[in-house]
């Protein structure tokens, strides 16, 4: 009993530690896998500006590039090409030092992120047997949100350094939206690190063999993926680049290589975000259920693993594609509201339910089995609560929804006929307001009176 206690905690730390061995990966193939990484990012970033062109040129009806390169592909780098010719302005009102540190630290940031995604298991890359992964820690989805707030801070300069009015309005719009955002995207990952009991990214990868994480965790998910699309200031969330209000964002001031940088940092946080849905929630680079079960898993591993990780990966920039040429921009303060009283709220409860569901299953609430042994009853009883919680909710928001637009809906009894500047005849059932009576003429004062005698004597 003394040894199962004593080896309890180093058991736990075990299963917390990161899953991919680096003990055979040499700092120099360290360097060529971020070497790799950073390729990987900017080639799919320039496939993926051109994807989306073309994929909204065709919902809209229209071809979209088809003249430079084969079927327009070269049409991203001749953009990139032109931006870094053109002239680098620089307002005389901003501060020069934080104008250029601004773009930097936004496009910088995108790229840290990424060091922490597996995208593939063991490979064989240049002698060495190594995961195809940077690096990876204890609390490595905790980078993530970390260096998501470091990227607030290229916002917030961006808009304030650039010395003018619209791009500071841009910058602590675009700011809050990201803050408001990474609170609700934080709250659902929690219900990740309970079921698979680690935040390294290798531990949650490995625990999704049997089932993938979107399907217990759906809420989770569901809410990941909004924040994800406010996080990344794309449509219809792009609030901070409203063209009619604020010009053009945080950025409106920028141009050549430091409006690019921007623009860059936007679509590698795309990768980044869908990088760590598809790590979390669909079982990062593991082949789908029926595939990886082909001759005992020969698809599932080495550098296949890298195929199902891309396909998952371009699945979500198709989507962020698709919300862009289907859906109109929100207003800010639905977007926010949105954020702060319905996903922050309710991400909340679901930790919480998900976590009496772990005690539950884990046998900390009793360990009557039912159903032959393959549930506790403890877990059923927490299922029942929940849905009934969910049932009395949905009623509630029901009922008072109805009674609002019951009283929206009814006419008032007494109208005003010239209420709207017109007249208006009255519905059946309803009486017409007596009109005010019209101003009357005030009799003259005795004394103004007295005086016009007066003049007149």
């Amino acid at each position: 009993m003394n040894v199962v206690a004593a080896a309890g905690p180093a058991l736990a730390a075990a299963t917390d530690n990161p899953a991919a061995d680096f003990s055979d990966t040499p700092w120099w193939l360290s360097l060529i896998k971020a070497l790799f990484l950073f390729v990987f990012l900017l080639l799919n970033t320039l496939i993926v500006i051109w994807f989306e062109r073309r994929v909204i040129g065709r919902m809209q009806q229209r071809p979209g590039p088809n003249r430079t390169g084969p079927f327009g592909l070269l049409q991203t780098l001749a953009d990139g090409v032109k931006l870094a010719l053109k002239e680098d302005l620089i307002p005389r009102r901003a501060d020069r030092l934080m104008f250029i540190l601004a773009p930097i630290i936004a496009g910088a940031m995108a790229f840290v992120s990424f060091a922490i995604i597996p995208l593939s298991g063991n490979v064989w890359m240049f002698g060495h047997y190594t995961p195809l992964q940077l690096t990876d820690t204890p609390v490595a989805t905790l980078l993530v949100l970390a260096v998501a707030g470091v990227g607030v801070y290229g916002i917030v300069l961006a808009g304030w350094a650039s010395g003018s009015t619209y791009p500071l309005l841009g910058g602590l719009r675009s700011s809050a939206q990201v803050i408001s955002y990474e609170i609700a995207m934080g709250l659902a990952l929690v219900a990740v690190f309970l079921y698979a009991g680690s935040m390294s990214t290798s531990q949650i990868v490995l625990a999704q063999k049997s089932l993938w994480y979107c399907i217990p965790a759906f809420f989770s998910f569901g809410v990941y993926i909004i924040t994800m699309v406010g996080e990344t200031n794309r449509l219809p969330f792009d609030l901070a680049e409203g063209e009619g209000e604020l010009t053009g964002g945080f950025h409106t001031e920028y141009s050549s290589l430091k409006f690019a940088m921007f623009f860059l940092g936007e679509y590698v946080n795309m990768f980044t975000v869908s990088a760590l849905a598809t790590t979390l929630f669909l079982g990062g680079w593991q082949a789908p259920p029926g595939i990886a079960a082909i001759g005992g898993g020969m698809f599932n591993g080495g550098w296949w693993g890298l195929l199902w990780f891309v396909i998952k990966l371009w699945a979500f920039m198709f989507f962020f594609v698709w919300l862009r040429g289907s859906l109109p921009r929100v207003r800010y303060d639905q977007f926010m509201r949105l954020g702060w009283k319905v996903l922050i709220p309710s991400t909340l409860l679901w930790v919480v339910a998900v976590a009496f569901l772990r005690a539950a299953n884990n046998g900390f609430l009793g360990d009557t089995m039912i159903f032959g042994g393959r549930m506790h009853r403890s877990t059923l009883f927490v299922i029942v609560v929940i849905v009934l919680l969910v049932l009395a909710a949905a009623w509630i928001y029901d009922y008072k929804a109805a009674a609002k637009e019951k009283i929206d809906r009814s006419p008032p009894t007494e109208v005003d006929p010239f209420a709207g500047g017109h007249p208006v005849p009255p519905l059946p059932g309803q009486t017409l307001r007596e009109p005010a009576p019209a101003l009357t003429p005030a009799a003259p004062h005795p004394d103004a009176t007295s005086d016009k005698e007066d003049s007149r004597g």
